[in-house]
């Protein structure tokens, strides 16, 4: 039978979702605490990977075990092994040819950055001593729905078969006077892709680029020409949808 989990996690100490050989996984935690729990390997796919310091307020993962499972137990049981920086809450069984991946339409990440020094927002959210132009950034943001190719915001190298995404909808929202996150959302990212895009937005914001040389950038295609990948300590991955 295929299950699948819904959980959350802080990404501060993990080095991103997927297995490592050279430092610890969100992904390694879920299939340890899994294999424990029911004394058995497993394996565990998730709907996407996240990088080194990169948070998930929702994600999901499946895993294939062979008999009947109380979930709702299941859960509870796993809570209780695994870190306190990994929360399910959710776990169901679904039809096999469900993939926790292939099968999602669509995810959703927040960046999130302030523009005044604040404590309580270091560790999950951007400092910024620019001052930006949100109505620019917002009219640049939504030039990319316009687009399905962002080679431009994929890190050099990645192994991918295709830079084409289809992004739905893309802006910055504002939660105080000096704190804003950035809401992007599209059938699938590119590895870096969002914090590539946030900095290069902000470069229009600063009045760095115009929306014009935005574009260029966009149809130019070269990592080199778009702005830099900001930190990972700042990006959520937020939601997704099946």
């Amino acid at each position: 039978m295929r299950y699948f989990i819904t959980f959350c996690y802080d990404g501060t100490n993990y080095h991103g979702w997927q297995i490592q050989p050279n430092g610890n996984t969100v992904q390694a935690e879920l299939q340890r605490a899994l294999s424990v729990l029911l004394r058995q390997e497993i394996t565990v796919v998730g709907a996407g990977r996240t990088d080194t310091g990169v948070h998930a307020r929702l994600m999901t993962a499946h895993f294939d075990y062979g008999q009947c499972l109380d979930c709702a137990q299941t859960a509870y049981k796993l809570n209780r092994i695994l870190p306190v920086d990994i929360s399910v809450s959710d776990m169901k069984p679904v039809e096999d040819d469900m993939h926790a991946r292939f099968s999602a339409l669509s995810r959703t990440y927040h960046y999130y950055i302030h523009t005044a020094k604040n404590p309580f927002l270091r560790t999950y959210s951007c400092e910024i001593h620019y001052n930006l132009d949100f109505d620019l950034m917002n009219e640049a943001a939504a030039i990319l729905t316009e687009y399905d190719d962002f080679e431009a915001f994929c890190k050099s190298h990645s192994d991918v078969k295709t830079t084409l995404c289809n992004v739905k909808s893309a802006g910055w929202h504002r939660l105080s006077p000096t704190a804003w996150y950035f809401e992007i959302t599209a059938n699938r990212f590119l590895r870096n892709m969002v914090r590539a895009v946030v900095g290069t937005l902000i470069d229009v914001g600063r009045h760095r680029l115009t929306i014009e040389e935005f574009r260029g950038v966009i149809e130019g295609r070269r990592r080199t020409e778009a702005g830099e990948s900001m930190p990972g300590h700042a990006l959520f991955l937020e939601d997704i949808k099946y």
